[in-house]
C-alpha cells in the first residue's frame, strides 16, 4: 500500500520544485545576458580607446551614450521613433492578418490555392527595394506608402507558416471528429487550427523582424520623417556617434517586438510542452 502510493505523494512538490528550478535558470540566464553586454561593451571601449579610432570611422560607447543625451535632450528622437514603430506595427498587422487569411484560404480550399498562390510568389519574389519607388508614387511620401511596403514583406512568412501548419494534423484526431460527425468548422477550429498555432507564430516571429526591416528601407526611399530619416541624415553629417544611436535604438525596437510576439506565443501556445531553456 505504502509502495504504491509513494510516487501519488511525491507529485504535487514535483511541480513547485520544477517551477523554482525554472525561475532560478532564468535569473541566472538574465546576470549572463548582462554580463555578456557589460563585457562587449567594456571591450568595445577600450580597443576604440586602444587604438584611437577617429570618430568619423567608429564612435566609442561613451560617445554613442553622449550623442544619445544630446539628440534626447532636444526631443530629436521620439517623434521619429514613434513615426517608425507606428509604420511597423500598421504594416505588420494588416501583412500578417492578410497572410493568415489567404493561408486559412488556400488550405481550406485547394483550388484557390491552385489558382492564386503562384502569383502570390511571384509578387513575393520582386526585390521590394524596386518595388518601394512605385508605391511612393502611387501613395506618396506620407505614413501610409511605408505601411503597405512592410505589409507586403511581412505577409508572406504567415501566409507560408499557415499553410504548412494546417497541412500538418493529427489523423487520430480527424478520424474523431468524424466519428463525432463534426462540421467543417468545428474540425477547423478544434484540431486544425490548434495544431497549426506553433507554425503560425513560427512565421510571425520572422514577420515582426522583418517589418522592421521594411520600415527603414520605406524611409530610405523616401520619407520625411521616421528613424530611417535621421539615419541617412547622420549619414550625410558624417555623424557616426549619431548612427550608432540610431542603431541601437533599432535593436532595442526588434529585441521588445520579438520578445512581445514569444510571451504572447507561450499563451497562445500553452498546451505544448517546451524544453525549459526555451528563450
Amino acid at each position: 500500500m505504502t509502495d504504491a502510493t509513494a510516487p501519488l505523494a511525491a507529485t504535487p512538490a514535483a511541480a513547485p520544485a520544477g517551477a523554482a528550478r525554472r525561475a532560478r535558470t532564468r535569473r541566472t540566464d538574465t546576470l549572463l545576458r548582462i554580463a555578456i553586454l557589460i563585457a562587449v561593451l567594456g571591450a568595445w571601449e577600450g580597443l576604440v580607446r586602444l587604438f584611437q579610432v577617429s570618430p568619423l570611422m567608429f564612435a566609442a560607447p561613451s560617445e554613442v551614450y553622449a550623442a544619445f543625451v544630446r539628440g534626447a535632450t532636444r526631443g530629436l528622437y521620439w517623434e521619429h521613433l514613434g513615426v517608425t514603430v507606428f509604420e511597423m506595427v500598421a504594416g505588420l498587422f494588416i501583412g500578417a492578418s492578410l497572410g493568415f487569411l489567404l493561408g486559412v484560404t488556400i488550405s481550406e480550399f485547394e483550388r484557390v490555392g491552385r489558382l492564386f498562390f503562384p502569383y502570390l510568389v511571384a509578387i513575393q519574389s520582386l526585390p521590394k527595394v524596386a518595388v518601394a519607388p512605385l508605391v511612393i508614387l502611387w501613395l506618396g511620401f506620407d505614413i501610409q506608402s511605408k505601411v503597405v511596403l512592410v505589409a507586403l514583406i511581412t505577409f508572406f512568412p504567415v501566409l507560408i507558416n499557415t499553410m504548412s501548419g494546417l497541412a500538418i494534423v493529427d489523423a487520430q484526431r480527424m478520424d474523431l471528429m468524424r466519428i463525432l460527425r463534426a462540421s467543417r468548422w468545428q474540425t477547423f477550429r478544434f484540431v486544425r487550427l490548434p495544431s497549426a498555432t506553433p507554425a503560425i507564430f513560427a512565421g510571425l516571429n520572422v514577420a515582426v523582424i522583418l517589418a522592421l526591416t521594411g520600415a527603414i528601407v520605406a524611409e530610405f526611399v523616401g520619407a520625411q520623417r521616421g528613424l530611417g530619416v535621421l539615419l541617412l541624415q547622420a549619414q550625410a553629417n558624417l555623424d557616426t556617434a549619431g548612427m550608432l544611436v540610431i542603431l541601437v535604438m533599432l535593436a532595442a525596437i526588434g529585441m521588445t517586438a520579438s520578445t512581445l510576439v514569444r510571451r504572447i506565443e507561450r499563451r497562445a501556445t500553452s498546451w505544448v510542452s517546451r524544453r525549459e531553456n526555451t528563450p
